[in-house]
């Protein structure tokens, strides 16, 4: 038997949804951290949001990273625009948590992650992060705007980040993985797990 793929058969997948509003860096995100080439859905901006960039997620936004032999995490990034709005649930089927990204450096941007996070929660109840982009450390009064405006607790993670950097990327990913992991911890010790 060929080991190398039994180990991949006996690891476990994990499926992580990675969205945000237009713009806020998620299809960067996923490329800065995939082991594979991203298969990407990007297509040309026509309309007055080509000022910003000239590509978006139409579809979705796919890679993969292995964290070791156990656990594999697929990626899948949702298009920001509500135009595209019919994907969030398609992509969130089977989701064990999710990342939302917002972009520090858009705070007119906050109002559209509060409509994802609202869309999101009402989909599934998974443990989820919020990776503020644009920001190498999270001061009080962004903390405070993103909070007051998306509605979260203080116990709900938000996570200075940097799309760009693999680094920043993965404390993203290990805060999301905790939250999960405390989840599964809390189901199984409840009760609620057992056969």
């Amino acid at each position: 038997m060929n080991t190398r793929r039994h180990k991949r058969q006996g690891s476990k997948a994990v499926k992580v949804v990675v969205t945000g509003p237009f713009a806020a860096g998620k299809t960067t995100f996923i490329r800065t951290i995939s082991e594979i080439t991203v298969l990407s859905t990007e297509r040309g901006i026509t309309d007055e949001s080509r000022s910003v960039k000239t590509g978006t997620t139409v579809a979705m936004d796919f890679g993969r990273i292995t964290i070791d032999s156990e656990l594999v995490l697929y990626l899948f990034g949702t298009p920001g625009q509500t135009r595209f709005e019919f994907m969030w649930e398609i992509l969130s089927d089977g989701m064990l948590g999710f990342i939302l990204i917002v972009d520090t450096q858009d705070p007119t941007s906050f109002q559209d992650a509060a409509h994802i996070l609202s869309s999101f929660t009402d989909i599934a109840r998974v443990p989820f992060v919020v990776a503020a982009n644009r920001c190498e450390v999270l001061d009080p009064v962004t903390e405070h705007a993103i909070r007051q405006t998306l509605g979260l607790s203080l116990s709900t993670p938000i996570v200075a980040c940097d799309v760009t950097d693999r680094e920043s990327v993965k404390s993203v990913l290990l805060s999301l993985l905790f939250g999960v992991l405390d989840q599964i911890e809390a189901y199984t010790t409840s009760g609620a797990g057992r056969i």
